[in-house]
């Protein structure tokens, strides 16, 4: 029998204790749209779904025909569907994973290494760094999505150094002087900078919870006496202290700059970008890695000297942050998120209520499709019988294959489509 090469996946699901819970999560939301038997526990955190074939979270196959139980397997055995290009630069392995993150509270201050760093990482502390690949990502909103991302402008930096006599506690008098003496000096601005988070990020936990006790303490009467707050960024930092108390990953509200996304909207995060997601829920695809460098707002294992050292102090105003989607010259129905890297593309693809049947192109790569809104009649010639695509479905797409979908809901199907365009 000829080789099905287009097939319903089941994926994994992660319950961090960040995530959304029960069906407030958007996760969850899919899963049982995906799966009508599928059980959501009230609460229960819902906060990724993995669409992929990353050994952490390897989907299952929802077809019978197929000997292979997960995509993984299936792409070992059949390496070509991967496409020629993508199967020879990327050793036979799907090189992204696609994930939908529902975020209740904040994820950690981090930063994902480059290739040569994630290499060294790995061969020194595998417990820590799991493989040797750089984790480029890119997150599209969903909802409106709130994170840090990048260094702020330093006059916004500086006015905090002013306004917030804490954190100037932390940072101190020698590294707060050499900021504000390196502005219009391109030359020392990253190395003053980074000299005045690595002393914040490295102060005695004595003396940063204290500080921060006082911080805390000093905002909460201001708020409570009606005052405005915002030149302490008061409501983020009470916010996260809620969540993280006594955490230093609070003090990083007066480095990175605070983005929100609409729906549709993106951010890219490179090698050594510093960030953390706040709340919300979006779309996020990345090199297939789980390697990550945190330095606070987390109860895992934290590496600060790694993450000073390594991240990218270059300040930017938050507008430099959207990453900007460009609609597909050849069909309109289709934007992309073409990030600096060949890992991967992601597609978001909006089909309007007055187009009935649908070709979703074939690609010279493998892809992974997932529906959010709207009902198909999924066929294709590498199927072999129809799929009923529906909120929450997910499809694999092997390289070379078209689908054509016969449109049955009354308000369009929405889409997004990761591959790797190279």
């Amino acid at each position: 029998m000829e080789e099905v090469k287009v097939f319903p996946l089941s994926c994994v699901v992660q319950n961090y204790a960040w995530g959304k819970v029960g069906l407030d999560s958007e996760v969850a939301k899919l899963v049982l749209g995906g799966d009508p038997q599928a059980v959501i526990e009230d609460g229960k955190p819902y906060a990724e779904l993995w669409m992929g074939a990353h050994p952490k979270g390897d989907a299952l196959i929802k077809d019978n025909r197929i000997s292979q139980r997960t995509l993984g397997q299936w792409i070992a055995d059949y390496p070509g569907c991967l496409g020629s290009k993508v199967k020879d630069m990327f050793q036979g392995q799907l090189p992204f994973l696609f994930k939908v993150l529902s975020v209740n509270t904040a994820l950690s201050i981090q930063a994902h290494p480059n290739r040569e760093l994630a290499a060294k990482l790995h061969a020194q502390f595998p417990e820590h760094y799991p493989d040797n690949n750089h984790k480029p990502e890119m997150a599209i909103a969903l909802t409106q999505f709130e994170g840090l991302c990048g260094f702020r402008p330093l006059e916004e930096i500086i006015s905090f150094l002013k306004a917030v006599p804490e954190f100037h506690a932390l940072v101190g008098n020698e590294a707060a002087d050499e900021l504000q003496s390196s502005v219009g000096n391109p030359g020392r601005i990253s190395l003053a900078l980074k000299k005045c988070f690595s002393r914040m990020m490295n102060c005695e936990k004595k003396v940063f919870v204290d500080q921060l006790n006082m911080l805390v303490k000093r905002v909460s009467e201001e708020a409570a006496a009606g005052k405005d707050t915002s030149s302490s960024n008061g409501e983020l930092l009470l916010r996260l202290h809620s969540q993280y108390p006594g955490d230093i990953g609070c003090f990083s509200v007066y480095f990175l700059n605070r983005i929100v996304l609409q729906p549709g909207e993106a951010m890219f995060l490179g090698a050594n970008e510093p960030h953390a997601y706040l709340s919300g829920d979006c779309i996020e695809c990345m090199a297939c890695s789980d390697n990550t460098v945190r330095a606070g707002l987390t109860p895992k294992y934290i590496d600060v000297n790694t993450l000073c050292e390594m991240l990218n102090y270059s300040p930017a105003p938050v507008s430099a942050k959207i990453f900007p989607s460009i609609q597909d010259p050849s069909d309109p129905c289709v934007y992309l998120y073409d990030p600096p890297v060949p890992d991967f593309t992601v597609m978001r693809i909006q089909i309007p209520p007055s187009v009935k049947q649908y070709t979703v192109s074939p690609l010279d790569c493998a892809g992974i499709l997932l529906v959010v809104q709207g009902e198909a009649s999924a066929s294709s010639a590498a199927a072999f019988t129809d799929i009923m695509l529906r909120r929450g479905s997910v499809l694999f797409i092997s390289a070379n294959e078209s689908v054509t979908l016969q449109v049955t809901s009354s308000t369009g199907i929405n889409m997004f489509r990761a591959c790797c365009l190279l």
